[in-house]
């Protein structure tokens, strides 16, 4: 087990918890996934940064303009090109290409079960201690805004909601985590959520 003195040890604890893989249908059983449906491997990092001496998670607000999921808030990273090794790489080399993070800055830590998205990815979630501060520099025309969340929020099952939208013709219910001005919800939510449920039992 990690000293108790370690800020992120419940976070460490938790990466070896058992937890099966989420969706963006979890909370929607009716959906019927076709099978043999083909899903492209894509990373994002969840990027824990210390802020005087309290752990805050580094997220973006994507530009409005975009044409998959526009305004919304997400972790940095994007789908596995050829040149990435693996998925984390993926995830490392677009939170440098999203937000300016040096891939040297970031300690991996683990990753988390994998997430299917609407949009036919299949998303690790790699989480990643970025030791020291870095000027951030968002994507042009990519990412709006970036922004910190306390760790303590987005871990604590008690903040998170459950809402619902229609969507191609059906409602869809959907985890949610308000934090102040910021509404995140979808994918990045359900990713959060996992994290909160193996923190609670860690």
């Amino acid at each position: 087990m990690p000293p108790a003195s370690d800020p992120l040890a419940h976070i460490k604890a938790a990466l070896s918890a058992d937890s099966a893989a989420s969706s963006d249908f979890d909370l929607n059983p009716d959906v019927v996934l076709p099978k043999g449906r083909k899903l492209r491997p894509a990373g994002v990092l969840v990027p824990i940064e210390m802020r005087q001496d309290t752990p805050h998670v580094i997220l973006t607000k994507r530009a409005s303009h975009l044409k998959h999921h526009p305004g919304q808030i997400a972790f940095p990273g994007g789908k596995q090109d050829e040149g990435d090794a693996d998925v984390v790489a993926a995830a490392l080399r677009e939170a440098h290409e999203e937000i300016g993070l040096p891939t040297a800055h970031v300690d991996v830590l683990g990753t988390l079960p994998t997430h299917e998205t609407v949009t036919s990815f299949l998303v690790t979630p790699v989480l990643g201690h970025v030791r020291d501060r870095f000027d951030v520099i968002p994507e042009p025309g990519e990412v709006e805004e970036v922004f910190s969340v306390p760790l303590a929020h987005v871990t604590d099952p008690n903040r998170f909601l459950i809402q619902s939208r229609r969507w191609q013709g059906q409602r869809r219910h959907y985890y949610t985590v308000p934090f102040g001005p910021y509404y995140i919800w979808g994918a990045t939510a359900r990713i959060l959520r996992g994290l909160a449920e193996r923190v609670s039992v860690s």
